[in-house]
């Protein structure tokens, strides 16, 4: 397998990046249902490079420049392996102490690592820290439905909650990831206003002032705003400085940022940009 990887990575700049195939095309070259004896491990590999590669959108190609680049190493090949082999599953840190003590530092380093301030490491005293999630949309869901709990903290009763809810607005540019219309209306059950950005395709933070304004005044609750630094369609930045300012007049507002596709490159894009 690794020597296969070894020639896949050699040749990878003449294979074509975009699959010129048509839907259905694999099942009339694959059996029709599983087989029943095994088969050699070179007749496997040659199968994978017979059928499987010309259904492959090469996202590491050198000549593949849609989407977003895929965040590949051999570094990062090899870990794969490691953690393939040793198998942990790490829900609770009992489960599996180094994997969970792990992730937690390894995430300071990488807080540290973009500029974060002191209170959001885990080794600060206060409540800062964090844990790695399957997905930027998972991210984005866990984020609304704290920011949503927060927000109901104080109701007494499940009929205080249930008149609050409905009440509760989210807020994200309208160039923001589709998961973001998924987590709010679909999942969190909660309204969510999509804002129109400037001509650079960035929310900025007055447009984010007029519609949280517009709403409140309506008895409406302003309550999340989602960030993105880097969305899919553009790589556009929202202006998280702007928008930091105008979420400071609202007590209870829970900023996400959602930084999955170029938040690395913030502080290159905004360096004298406050983030406290």
């Amino acid at each position: 397998m690794i020597d296969y990887i070894v020639q896949y990575y050699d040749t990878i700049r003449d294979r074509r990046p975009l699959a010129a195939v048509e839907p259905g095309y694999l099942r009339p070259l694959m059996p029709s249902s599983a087989p029943t004896a095994p088969e050699s491990f070179s007749d496997i590999m040659n199968d994978v490079e017979r059928i499987i590669q010309p259904g492959m959108t090469q996202w590491m190609s050198p000549h593949f420049h849609a989407y977003f680049p895929s965040g590949n190493s051999f570094p990062s090949l090899l870990g794969d392996m490691l953690c393939g082999a040793l198998t942990c599953v790490g829900f609770t840190w009992e489960a599996s102490p180094a994997c969970t003590e792990l992730e937690v530092i390894m995430l300071d380093w990488l807080a540290q690592l973009i500029g974060l301030p002191d209170h959001f490491l885990a080794a600060s005293p206060g409540s800062g820290g964090g844990v790695i999630l399957s997905t930027a949309s998972e991210a984005t869901l866990i984020a609304m439905l704290a920011a949503k709990q927060r927000a109901l903290k104080d109701c007494v009763g499940h009929q205080e909650k249930a008149e609050k809810a409905p009440l509760l607005v989210a807020y994200a540019s309208e160039m923001s990831h589709s998961s973001v219309e998924r987590a709010g209306l679909l999942l969190s059950s909660v309204q969510l206003r999509l804002l129109p950005t400037d001509d650079t395709f960035a929310l900025r933070g007055a447009a984010l002032a007029s519609a949280m304004k517009h709403d409140a005044e309506r008895g409406l609750i302003p309550f999340c705003v989602i960030v993105t630094l880097g969305t899919t369609a553009s790589c556009a930045f929202d202006n998280l400085q702007e928008i930091g300012e105008v979420c400071r007049g609202y007590s209870d507002v829970w900023i996400h940022v959602d930084a999955a596709y170029a938040g690395l490159f913030y502080r290159l894009v905004h360096p004298s940009a406050n983030i406290t």
